[in-house]
């Protein structure tokens, strides 16, 4: 396995001075931030550090050698929308902009993009479930086209009152992937696997590797933290998520000695990264960077 991090938590660096920091950190790659150009949408979002948008030659062998010269890879390109918004002008621009993630990624020879499936949050599961190939048929077909994985996050997506309680994902549970995969039998569609997300929702984090280990095409490690004061008072569906938090790998109540073990059990050898959101090391780079380095030096007991 090779371990690096999300570059969305280095939200005001240049692509080279991210590039620099991973490099100068010891990390061995990068899954690199790329939504549209200055529009940030929610927390750790609206982050691009690579213009898709920009094709031409020059600018993808200059990308291309900046990481080799620095001995940093890139893992996949990360475009986080929700693209089966109800909103449909919303809906059509996340995936036009998807599509330009796909055929970059395929452009610079990384052929990954990590994202998100996205919810109509009206709506129920199953009506999602007629939209989703209308949606995600056409997506993955031009990315089979592009020799692209695409590997989707399980993350629910549930920040504010007009995302409750579905959220913005319907791909947050092993019931709605094997759902999704039954739907969508594609080689070049499959998962970016967070077991922080499982934690909160109450379901086995573990379990589901060993089922879905041929679809495990990426890894985040972020950890989570519950407090189980406040989740026995409001339970599981709160409003707000009241009783969780994200932290560092190690600060929470992910067993990641378990998760690296199940991750091996399947011959998993891709690449991991770290993804930041412990607001306790926000404020300051000084604070942004150490959260980077207490990760990796915790998640080096595991991957090196």
């Amino acid at each position: 396995m090779k371990l690096g991090f999300v570059s969305a938590i280095l939200d005001t660096y240049s692509f080279e001075e991210m590039i620099d920091c991973a490099s100068k950190m010891g990390f061995e790659c990068v899954e690199v931030a790329c939504w549209p150009q200055g529009k940030a949408e929610r927390r750790y979002a609206g982050v691009s550090h690579i213009d898709v948008e920009n094709t031409s030659a020059e600018y993808i062998d200059y990308l291309k050698k900046y990481c080799a010269d620095k001995n940093v890879e890139i893992s996949s390109l990360a475009f986080y929308p929700n693209t089966m918004d109800s909103d449909l002008e919303k809906r059509q621009a996340n995936i036009d902009h998807l599509m330009k993630v796909i055929n970059m990624s395929s452009l610079m020879g990384i052929n990954m993009v990590t994202t998100f499936v996205g919810r109509m949050t009206e709506k129920n599961i199953d009506e999602n479930f007629e939209e989703f190939p209308k949606v995600w048929k056409p997506i993955i077909k031009y990315a089979e086209e592009k020799g692209v994985k695409v590997a989707i996050e399980n993350c629910p997506m549930l920040f504010g009152a007009d995302q409750w309680p579905g959220g913005q994902n319907i791909a947050t549970t092993p019931a709605n992937w094997r759902r999704m995969f039954e739907i969508i039998d594609s080689p070049n569609f499959g998962l970016n696997y967070d077991p922080s997300h499982f934690v909160w929702q109450m379901i086995d984090y573990i379990k589901p590797i060993y089922e879905f280990k041929d679809k495990i095409f990426h890894v985040h490690y972020k950890d989570i933290k519950l407090y189980r004061d406040r989740l026995d008072d409001n339970g599981i569906m709160a409003y707000p998520l009241s009783f969780m938090s994200p932290k560092l790998p190690g600060l929470g109540d992910v067993d990641w000695g378990r998760y690296v073990s199940a991750l091996t059990d399947v011959g998993y050898n891709g690449y991991t990264c770290i993804e930041v959101e412990d607001k306790a090391f926000e404020g300051s780079k000084e604070n942004v960077e150490k959260s980077l380095l207490l990760s990796k030096k915790y998640m080096e007991q595991f991957v090196i």
